[in-house]
């Protein structure tokens, strides 16, 4: 399969993922998380600031189980940044204008310009996982879905977007512990929906889809990095390990020296000499 829009070969992966062999224990000792952790987040924010001087542009992508961590890896993850260096989109069902559009046309809205990144709270994906299982989208418009985000997100690459893909995966018997901590504790109730509910129980269904959905969009040059998550901490420094290393590809992150004209200004008018 090729990219029509260059001579990009488009290449699938060939690993043999299925979300239902995953080992989702793991262990991390807090002392360790929270060394890990600083480091992580502090490469997060070096290479940000690269793209700054460098215009290259990141997108991360999260998809996942419901109640999986998400959201607590994207708060690590933008824990340290500037604020004018990213945006966090968080994708719900499309409105009634998106729904008579094609359904990647509100992403293109949402990619990010130059020096920046754009994390994606849910995607482009829900027309092969949530649509698909919900039949929300014909069997032909989900079927052929793989071949239009394959060849988007390869014109994505080809125009010098990093891109990292990140499917965060629970147990079922870890996921109906979070979903009861939820309903019992009062500041955790508005993360709760009937969709999480409804969902659970087309567990088997989703499954499938997620596995195809990896087998089918997992290519050389956007693979899917699959994460579990049964272990919160274990699967926050994992998940930043994948996202600094794709999005810090190619990127110089040394810091930038001053350049002659404001070292000069800065002598001259307040006196501060850099080395």
């Amino acid at each position: 399969m090729t990219d029509d829009h260059s001579g990009t070969p488009i290449k699938l992966r060939h690993d043999k993922i299925r979300i239902a062999a995953l080992d989702t224990d793991g262990h991390i000792a807090k002392r360790d998380y929270e060394r890990d952790l600083d480091k992580l987040e502090v490469k997060m924010r070096a290479i940000l600031q690269a793209y700054l001087f460098t215009g290259d542009r990141g997108i991360v992508v999260f998809e996942g189980v419901d109640a999986a961590g998400k959201g607590g890896v994207i708060r690590r993850l933008t824990a340290v940044l500037d604020p004018r260096a990213y945006k966090v989109w968080p994708i719900g069902a499309p409105n009634e204008v998106e729904r008579q559009q094609h359904y990647l046309a509100r992403f293109w809205t949402r990619l990010p310009s130059r020096g920046t990144a754009a994390i994606f709270d849910r995607s482009w994906y829900g027309r092969v996982l949530v649509e698909r299982v919900e039949g929300l989208a014909r069997d032909d418009e989900w079927r052929r879905a793989y071949t239009e985000i394959n060849e988007f997100e390869h014109m994505l690459i080809d125009d010098g977007t990093k891109v990292a893909k990140l499917f965060l995966h629970i147990s079922k018997e870890e996921q109906m512990r979070r979903l009861e901590e939820r309903a019992r504790d009062p500041l955790k109730r508005w993360k709760l929906t009937y969709d999480d509910i409804r969902n659970r129980s087309n567990w088997d269904a989703y499954e499938q889809a997620i596995d195809e959905m990896i087998a089918r969009t997992s290519t050389e040059a956007v693979p899917w990095h699959v994460i579990a998550t049964d272990n919160k901490r274990r699967a926050r420094i994992d998940a930043l390990t994948c996202i600094t290393d794709c999005l810090s590809a190619g990127v110089d992150l040394k810091p930038r020296p001053l350049s002659p004209e404001l070292q000069k200004a800065l002598e001259r008018s307040l006196g501060i000499k850099c080395d």
